[in-house]
Parts: C-alpha cells; structure tokens; sequence
C-alpha cells in the first residue's frame, strides 16, 4: 500500500490554528478539502481549501469533546462532490492528550464512511489533530474501511515542518555525526526521510547533490537531460573525462557516484527535460524542490509546479560578469548570484522581477522551434536574450553552499532573525556581501494555484499533455 501524506501551506496551518485554539482551553473543528497527487511512490494529500466550523455552530465545546451539526458542512460537502476533493476532519485537543480517543474513534468510524457515501468517489478522507504547539498527527479511511495512519504531515511556510506517523528516533551513522553535532540529531533524522528533487545536474547542481547525499538525504529524485562533455568535465563534480568522451548521461554519472558512497540514499534519475509529463509527475511526489536551471521556462515551469503541489523550491542563479572594454577584456567585474526560497501562495520567480512572462515565451521557443526563435531575434521581436555566461566551479559551489544552508535554515531555523527575513539571497563575491530580502507578498499570476495538484492536462499546461511531451 503507498503510504499517503498530507501538504499545507504556512498560511493555512496558521489559519487552522488560529480556529482551532482560540484561547478558550475548548475544542474546535475545521475541515480540509484536499486535491492529490496520485503517485507511485505515494499519494500525496495538498490542502486546496481550510473550511472552519463556526465555534457558534457547535452544540457543545469543551476542554476534551465537541460536536457540530452535520449542516454545517452542507457547502462543502458539495463542493467535495463537484471538486472531488478528499476531506480531512480537524479538531484540536486543547489538553495536550497526545494521540486519538476512544470518542474520536467512534466519531471518525461514522462520518468518514458518511462522506464517502455522500461524494461518491474512491479518493481517501481523513481525520487530523492539533496540538497547542501547532503538531498534527493524522489518519485515513482505506478501502476496507480500516483506519489508517497518515505517514507524514508537512507544512511549507518560512520554516519548513515535518510530523511523521512513526517515531524518529534512529541512531544517527558515524558518518553523519558531525553535522549532527551541530544541527542536533533531529535534523539528520529528518534529513534522512526527505525526498529532494534537484533539477538540472550540472553547474550549481553538481555540488547541491553531493551535500545533499552526504547530508543523508533519504531519497534523490535528479533530473537532466545532457550528457557529460569533455568541456565541462572542469565544473562536474565526480565527472571524468572518460565520462566526457562516452557522452554518459550526468545523472548516470551522479548515481554511480551515490552507489560508490555507501551512505544509503535511494537515487531516481530522469534523464529528460523538465518539460516531459512523466518527469513532472515524479517530481511533484518529493518533499523538496531544487531548481539548477539556466532556462527561464524551465524555472518557471518548476514555479508552478511547486505551487500546484505545495512544494518548497529552492531557485539558485549565479552570473560571473566581464569587462567588456578592450582594455579590460577578460578581467573579471562580478562574481554574484542569487539564492531564492519560494513557498507556495507567496511571492514567485516572476512576481520579484527575475524573468516575465515575455522572456519566458522566448525561452520556450527556443527550446521548442529554434529556427523560429532564431528569426524572431533577428528581427528584433524577442529582446533580452542573455548569452550563457561563463561557468567557474568555484562561484557554482559557493551559490550551491548558501542554498544548502537555506534549506537547513529552514528545518532547524539557527539564525539570529526569523526566516521571514530571507525570501531571497543575493550574493557578490566582489564586494564580499550577503543582501537578504523579504517576500514581496503573493504572486497574482500564482496565487490561485495552490494546491490543485493532478489535473489534465497536468498544471494545466497544453505542452505536457500525453502525447505533446518532449
């Protein structure tokens, strides 16, 4: 059986806390309404919507019980029909008790199979509860009517949280001792049940995934469609030349590299484009996504997608600048990039001016019609296409560090102001700064799209239709 887990934004789990505890000491209740990502991995439960139960609904509230009138949901329920969403109950136990009661089992066993006889479809719904500290743990109804756990809880918000269904208490390896020492054994463990997807295995990706796997990450999902050359064997972490002259596929490169470890993390490749339904999908079932792109479609395409699947993604661009005087030809000017976190239903790639819309059209012909992308350059109807720059190892590894310790920010939060204050990164080497910056707040091209998981054609796109893939 696939486990099944369960994604909210930061904003949602603060909505449902905020009803759910409203300084009263007395049990409350809300509801989910969930899209999906039916995996083969696992079936990934996205909170599309949090539908609270008027506290003055309820016929009765107290410290360790609640009930609520079935009509209080009548406009959900419909929209459960007409959505086919999957429904979680949430209620909240003011008292700290730390697991289901006997009353919430009695309670789950009637309505679960209520709503599933009243929306009509084989999609799982559930119950959840939360804690004064904002935890939850959770359950689902299985075709057999078997009440099953939840196998993970994530919120994606300026702090990154996981709850897992089983405990995590393993021994932390000798191999990871010393970043244990550090982050404290919850973070490795953590650590070691994520699934990270890294998009792009090249130049800042190169050394993302080496840290990741020596991390103990649990899982690596890696996707890239270019094979190794000898010319850029000189920013490929573990890459040879021989690798170089048998064009070997650099994610076939990463995963033999990951085997040679020993460290235990399970390595997916994909040696497609993003932009192949398949590949998308695969992504969409991880918990984290790394985007180590040069294309501005490709970077956009895994914006939405981590809307669309409430994922945290993770942007790092890096630009080594050159004089362009005759005097001066060759001499380095700047060494900079940037670092952005992005969470779904706040500010996107687009929303804080890296790229529009315009540029990403030209990115996508490009890629789709070159020909066609040539004779628009020409005649001057595409502007602001930047040649590739110059790639240098060193400058890669510093932008691939500083993501890295974004996201470790992120799960055990170390520095002296909160989160909120590093939407994004920026880096100059020439200068020797750091220029962090807030979220600019939602992004109006994206912010409808959170959490719509599957759809067809999947995020809506024509291009990854099933048979218009490439």
């Amino acid at each position: 059986m696939k486990p099944i887990t369960l994604s909210m934004t930061g904003v949602q789990h603060q909505q449902l806390k905020d009803h759910l505890f409203p300084g009263d000491n007395k049990e409350a209740i809300a509801f989910l309404a969930c899209n999906r990502r039916n995996g083969d991995r696992r079936h990934r439960l996205l909170v599309r919507e949090v539908f609270p139960v008027p506290h003055i609904a309820c016929h009765h509230r107290g410290p360790s019980s609640v009930s609520w009138p079935t009509e209080a949901i009548m406009p959900l329920l419909e929209a459960a029909v007409g959505e086919c969403y999957s429904l979680i109950k949430v209620h909240s136990h003011p008292t700290g008790y730390p697991d289901f009661s006997v009353m919430d089992d009695k309670a789950d066993g009637e309505l679960l199979p209520a709503i599933q006889k009243w929306v009509e479809h084989d999609h799982p719904h559930g119950s959840a509860i939360m804690f004064p500290d904002g935890q939850l743990c959770g359950r689902y109804m299985d075709s057999r009517g078997q009440l099953v756990d939840i196998a993970t809880i994530s919120v994606t918000g300026d702090n990154l949280q996981f709850w897992y269904a089983e405990n995590i208490g393993s021994t932390t390896p000798n191999f990871a001792a010393s970043h244990g020492q550090v982050f404290g054994a919850g973070t490795f463990e953590r650590l070691n049940k994520l699934s990270v997807a890294v998009i792009g295995c090249s130049g800042t990706g190169g050394p993302v995934i080496d840290q990741l796997l020596r991390l103990g990450i649990g899982q690596l999902v890696l996707v890239d469609d270019d094979v190794v050359e000898p010319r850029n064997v000189n920013r490929i972490p573990y890459s040879t030349i021989e690798d170089g002259l048998e064009a070997r596929a650099k994610v076939d490169v990463f995963e033999e590299m990951a085997q040679r470890t020993g460290l235990g993390t399970e390595v997916i490749t994909h040696q497609q484009n993003l932009w192949n339904r398949d590949t998308v999908l695969s992504v969409a079932q991880c918990d984290v996504v790394i985007g180590c792109m040069d294309s501005l479609d490709g970077r956009y395409l895994l914006n939405t997608l981590a809307t669309y699947y409430t994922l945290p993604y993770l942007d790092l661009g890096v630009c080594l600048d050159t004089h362009r005087a005759p005097d001066k030809a060759g001499q380095i000017r700047e060494a900079c990039g940037t670092v952005h976190y992005l969470q779904p239903g706040q500010s996107s790639l687009m929303s804080r001016d890296v790229f529009n819309m315009q540029a990403v059209a030209a990115a996508g012909l490009k890629r789709t019609d070159p020909d066609a992308f040539e004779g628009q350059l020409d005649e001057g109807y595409i502007k602001g296409v930047h040649e590739k720059q110059p790639a240098v190892i060193s400058l890669n590894m510093f932008a691939a560090s500083l993501a890295i310790m974004e996201l470790l920010a992120r799960i055990h939060p170390y520095r002296e102001e909160p989160n909120a204050q590093y939407a994004s990164t920026e880096f100059s080497l020439a200068s020797a700064e750091l220029f962090p910056d807030k979220d600019p707040g939602p992004c109006p091209l994206l912010n409808d799209k959170v959490g719509l998981g599957d759809r067809s054609p999947t995020l809506d796109l024509p291009a990854l239709s099933r048979k218009a893939t490439t």
